[in-house]
């Protein structure tokens, strides 16, 4: 992939892209100050909501690596309330990902950007790290953001009561808080809220555990990769993960028997021994270790009136394909537009209705791509694991086996085909789940990809996503006048912007980027995912009023307007 500069970004000082005025009235309220929560907490700021969090722990845990691979579309999401390029710097960037049956390699594959962002695929940083970043996006919230955020520590939720206009939190110090809207981010070990909302928690456990190690070591020429072992000589008939991190240290995963005692390997020198059958006869420090087993489990809904769950709380896969806290920062933003949108005036309440579907799509692809990983690793009879010795066995030398090895599938933003805000395309078929490593072809519900934009008046405004999470945005072809897209636009309740793609970029690698014909007009939402390709103004007017609830009728909303065209 070559050298990648990232901007250098001082998080405690780099100003928001501002998208809105502050919103009058009581705060939304945010539970759970881990990273989904923050994020979702800073963008909803960012809207210009004030916001509340509320976390029941005394004040954060700062040890361990916990959530480590963050990849490209969440440090996206990040750069826009000003964390993604400090993250992305920090952070160690890696792009392949080998896979080793006992001691040979037998594949590697790298990720592919679709378009030209200014961020890495992926970047392994410590849950730690990313939390205290975010932690100074709030600090600075304060200062330069329309909406403001008020973390409290050490006050838990003993009580939800919802009625047509909000939801009463009653506190476990027996204060009562109300609020419009309430998005719940408290992690897995969530059951007494999600039994306070009648929600249950389906799903399975895994019998095999897996210890983790953060070990702090000099391995030249293991920087850059993760690295896969099945059956290694020193974890016979199980598995070991490897990824660098920050700071020369690595990540250690090993898969372990049930009955696998942490304190009497350590006590023992086991530990030591395990560690050093990889690492050879060099210095180490063991920076953190942990057991932990991995579950497959999710609510059967993740919107429950005024109430929203996101992240963990809401869904738990196995960490193979670093799918949990990547998922929890997606949910993040699309709860986060949602509520501002419906809080502002912008969309009915209806529009909520959309983060459950889609949202609970993307926790059913979830969880069936890491159940296959995990059926893959942990094979439940002889004859699969028979299968799978033979599959191994014959991808050395046979590039289809090869393809058909599950180390995990990276997590990737899920698309929303199926979305009743997407319009679909007859010309632009979803054709399915893409290759590993791989996005799909731009198109209705499919994230469209980066690029780097130059738009007239505003140098500060330097890449195709910035402009989508200012609202809506049409970016039209060639034979099209914006003008009279924007004039079909006027009336809309929710601010938009319509660009002519050969403005943004007169070169035409945008539109050739995008497939886009000079007759179409491309809809964004403001997640930057593709909501409609449309070939007339009126078409994308339909398009842009299904994109915020309203189908059939016209939505009944006294919002200001935002307009624009280039």
């Amino acid at each position: 992939m070559g050298d990648m500069t990232i901007p250098a970004e001082d998080p405690a000082t780099t100003p928001f892209r501002r998208v809105a005025d502050r919103v009058p009235g009581p705060p939304v309220v945010v539970v759970g100050a881990g990273p989904v929560g923050t994020t979702t907490a800073l963008l909803m700021a960012r809207w210009g909501l004030d916001v509340v969090v509320l976390d029941a722990r005394a004040e954060r845990e700062p040890i361990g690596s916990k959530a480590l691979c963050q990849a490209r579309d969440v440090l996206d999401v990040w750069r826009s309330v000003g964390a993604g390029a400090a993250l992305a710097a920090e952070g160690v960037t890696w792009t392949t990902a080998r896979t080793y049956y006992r001691d040979a390699e037998i594949s590697s594959w790298s990720f592919v950007d679709s378009g030209a962002s200014p961020l890495p695929p992926y970047v392994n940083i410590g849950q730690n790290r990313s939390e205290a970043v975010l932690d100074l996006r709030v600090a600075a919230a304060n200062a330069d953001q329309p909406g403001s955020i008020d973390v409290r520590w050490g006050v838990g939720v003993a009580g939800l009561e919802q009625d047509g206009a909000g939801v009463t939190l009653h506190l476990h110090d027996g204060s009562m808080l109300r609020a419009p809207f309430v998005l719940l981010a408290t992690g897995a070990r969530s059951d007494e809220l999600r039994a306070l909302l009648g929600l249950g928690f389906a799903g399975s456990t895994f019998d095999d555990r897996f210890l983790i190690c953060d070990i702090r070591t000099e391995l030249p020429g293991w920087e850059h990769e993760r690295r896969f072992y099945f059956d290694p000589p020193w974890n016979p008939g199980r598995q070991v993960l490897i990824h660098p991190c920050p700071d020369s240290v690595y990540r250690i995963d090993w898969q372990v028997p049930d009955e696998y005692d942490l304190d009497a390997d350590e006590a023992s020198g086991g530990l030591d021994h395990r560690i050093r059958q990889i690492i050879g006869d060099r210095p180490y420090e063991v920076v953190w270790k942990s057991l932990y087993r991995f579950h497959s489990r999710r609510t059967e809904r993740m919107r429950l009136g005024r109430v929203l769950l996101a992240g963990d709380i809401a869904h738990l896969v196995s960490p193979f394909g670093a799918r949990g806290l990547n998922t929890g920062v997606l949910d993040a933003e699309n709860a986060a537009w949602k509520i501002a949108f419906v809080a502002r005036g912008w969309a009915p309440e209806s529009l909520l209705d959309s983060y459950d579907a889609e949202r609970l799509a993307a926790t059913v692809e979830n969880i069936e791509v890491t159940t296959a990983t995990m059926d893959f690793l942990v094979p439940q009879n002889e004859v699969g694991r028979e299968r799978r010795r033979a599959l191994l066995q014959a991808a050395a030398t046979d590039p289809d086996a090869a393809r058909r090895i599950d180390s995990g599938r990276f997590a990737e933003p899920f698309w929303y085909v199926d979305s009743p805000l997407t319009t679909t395309d007859p010309r632009r078929p979803f054709a399915g789940r893409p290759a590993k490593g791989q996005a799909p072809p731009p198109g209705p519900g499919i994230l469209v990809p980066d690029a780097p934009v130059s738009v007239p008046g505003r140098p500060e405004i330097t890449q195709l996503r910035e402009i989508a999470r200012r609202g809506l945005l049409a970016l039209t072809g060639a034979a099209v006048d914006a003008q009279e897209v924007a004039a079909a636009l006027v009336g809309l309740p929710a601010p938009f912007e319509v660009h002519s793609a050969a403005v943004l970029d007169p070169s035409g690698r945008l539109a050739a980027m995008l497939g886009m014909a000079g007759e179409e007009i491309w809809l964004l939402r403001p997640d930057a995912y593709v909501a409609a390709v449309s070939r007339s103004p009126q078409e994308c007017r339909a398009a842009a009023r299904r994109c915020l609830g309203a189908v059939d009728r016209d939505v009944a909303l006294t919002a200001a307007l935002g307009t624009g065209a280039a």
